[in-house]
């Protein structure tokens, strides 16, 4: 598989759809956090926010890339940047465009699929995760909260989502995946910005922006 498919499929773990059903095998500590959280980007129509993705494997160097998202949640639109692809939807179709093999691979967005979404990047928590607090942690003059989610389905390709909260502002720091391979995935939000304004056009490929590029329409 290739780098940066790869990439969009570890993003797509952390894009789950947000509600908090009862779960078994949960405390009330991090069931009150992540009401805490959900509450704060449900309060939000649009969002836009720096990341970092770390990727760590065994045995070799660290791996680390930048990207930048936008979305409109209201509309299902979205846009993810990094140095290797753009992912662009305007809601009903999605545009991946995979820089390192000029080809952008162009798909319909289904609103009735259990499949992730980039519109949900924000919140994570829904059905099929068992959770539990961990023990505060510090980053620089940050205190973070920490809840760990661990998937009930046996098969799932990752065994383990630490989570990690800043508590002045009930907002995501950072979300680290551990998969089954002994890899580790750590995104880090940054400058989140609540309802900025964004232009509709954002939203929409354009085949001037990425000459000579290979559309590969999977629709």
């Amino acid at each position: 598989m290739k780098k940066p498919i790869y990439i969009a499929a570890t993003l797509a773990v952390l894009i789950i759809s947000a509600a908090l059903p009862g779960h078994t095998q949960t405390d009330a500590a991090a069931k009150s956090l992540l009401d805490k959280v959900s509450k704060t980007y449900e309060a939000y129509k649009t969002i836009q926010a720096d990341f970092s993705l770390t990727i760590k494997q065994p045995q070799q160097a660290p791996h680390a890339e930048t990207g930048k998202i936008a979305m409109d949640k209201s509309a299902g639109k979205y846009y993810i940047t990094t140095g290797n692809q753009d992912i662009i939807s305007d809601g009903k179709t999605q545009w991946m465009v995979l820089k390192d093999v000029g080809e952008v691979q162009v798909t319909e967005v289904s609103p009735t699929s259990d499949a992730v979404s980039p519109t949900n990047i924000f919140s994570f928590y829904k059905e099929g995760y068992k959770y539990v607090s961990a023990a505060d942690e510090r980053t620089g003059s940050r205190q973070l909260a920490v809840v760990e989610l661990t998937p009930e389905d046996a098969n799932a390709p990752y065994f383990k989502i630490k989570l990690r909260v800043d508590e002045r502002t009930y907002q995501i720091h950072d979300v680290t995946v551990f998969d089954k391979g002994g890899n580790q995935f750590v995104y880090t939000l940054k400058n989140t910005k609540a309802n900025p304004q964004l232009a509709d056009n954002r939203f929409v490929f354009k085949q001037t922006d990425y000459p000579d590029m290979e559309i590969v329409d999977l629709r």
